[in-house]
């Protein structure tokens, strides 16, 4: 398959990841790892499998943050974000 490359806002969950949407929820990346069912993500140098992309409001996603960004989480402008459970 083909491989993309898209700078994203990341932040670890208990049971994955959650990405930012940062320009809405209408972007290429996301159409095509939903259509996809996941994907890979690359974070810090090490790349791992995402599966069950799903669209939720930041007020569903900000409980599943873990760590000292979860304090930051909340405070960011934006809407939106999509969480992967690690695959």
């Amino acid at each position: 398959g083909r491989t993309y490359r898209t700078p994203l806002t990341v932040f670890p969950t208990r049971d994955g990841f959650a990405v930012l949407l940062t320009y809405g929820p209408d972007r290429d990346w996301l159409k095509n790892v939903t259509a996809a069912g996941g994907g890979r993500l690359t974070r810090r140098g090490r790349t791992v499998e995402v599966r069950d992309p799903r669209v939720v409001s930041k007020a569903q996603a900000a409980p599943e943050v873990t760590g000292w960004m979860r304090l930051l989480f909340p405070r960011l402008p934006f809407q939106q974000a999509v969480l992967f459970t690690r695959g």
